[in-house]
């Protein structure tokens, strides 16, 4: 679902107003054509589980309209038989890893950038060249979205 723009546009336009409601500070991230990465802080006194909870919910609920808007057929394909839920657009698992050192916060944002570059993916041959990444942000200082802020102070 995710390799179409107009889905990763959705997520970038809640990212934004999570952003703008103060309940994220979004620092990296990449949509890729099945999953995303995100480097994010969560401010107090606003708890990470439930921001992420919420975010994921809230995508779901745009992504499922959308798709009775224009292609209930492959909306069936999320269809699930869960109590309080008909369909299933993320999964359950969804890792989060707290980033404790700027060490580990550049790893992350290396990886980050560079996911749609790799062999698997193939998306770019550079990292400032993929769209949906803040890649060009780090690499170039380009703007692209007003709602991101840098690793460093």
């Amino acid at each position: 679902m995710l390799s179409e723009n107009k889905f990763k546009q959705i997520i970038i336009n809640e990212l934004k107003h999570q952003v703008d409601k103060g309940l994220l500070k979004i620092f990296s991230f990449v949509i890729m054509p099945n999953h995303m990465h995100l480097i994010i802080s969560i401010p107090s006194p606003f708890i990470p589980k439930d921001v992420q909870r919420d975010l994921l919910k809230w995508i779901s609920k745009q992504f499922i309209t959308e798709l009775k808007n224009t292609n209930p057929e492959y909306l069936k394909e999320f269809k699930v038989n869960a109590k309080g839920r008909t369909y299933q657009i993320w999964e359950r698992n969804s890792l989060a890893i707290e980033t404790f050192s700027q060490e580990v916060i550049f790893q992350k944002l290396n990886y980050i950038h560079n996911n749609p570059t790799t062999e698997k993916w193939k998306l770019a041959a550079t990292p400032e060249e993929y769209e949906f990444s803040t890649a060009g942000f780090y690499f170039d200082g380009r703007r692209h979205w007003d709602f991101i802020t840098h690793v460093l102070p």
